[in-house]
């Protein structure tokens, strides 16, 4: 099978993902996901952004607009209580297309591997996994 580099003509009218395009890819991802894992982030709002803004660059202590991926921002299925105050905010991931598309360029990912997998890590958060509790996961499905 012919790659890009049998034929670099190829790569010369190529453009780099749109944030519709990895946002499709984020919603195609989700629409895989089990339907009770689905049932569970019911009202979960997925966004994607080229970049974090610099409050959550703040918040988080990143040292460069690059250091992060995704991000969720809400209370935690766990967090929750009965009596919900309305008018909250839904709860919503994050995903940052450049970060994304520059961990793409240096990794062996297809893209869409790196958008699902940034999308169940943020939602992981959704179930009040912390990045410890979701990397001990990962080790173990490996």
């Amino acid at each position: 099978m012919a790659g890009p580099i049998d034929d670099p003509q190829a790569l010369r009218g190529a453009l780099a993902p749109s944030l519709m395009e990895v946002e499709a890819l984020a919603q195609e991802a989700y629409a895989r996901l089990p339907e009770t894992f689905q049932a569970l982030c019911e009202g979960l709002v997925i966004r994607v952004e080229d970049f974090p803004t610099e409050e959550v660059l703040d918040t988080m202590g990143a040292e460069s607009e690059f250091d992060l991926l995704g991000l969720f921002q809400g209370v935690g299925l766990p967090f929750m209580t009965a009596g919900q105050v309305t008018g909250q905010m839904p709860n919503m991931v994050w995903l940052y297309r450049r970060p994304i598309l520059d961990y793409w360029a240096e990794h062996e990912e297809t893209l869409g591997a790196i958008v699902t997998h940034v999308l169940v890590h943020e939602i992981g958060h959704h179930f009040g996994l912390s990045d410890d509790d979701m990397a001990a996961i990962e080790q173990a499905a490996d």
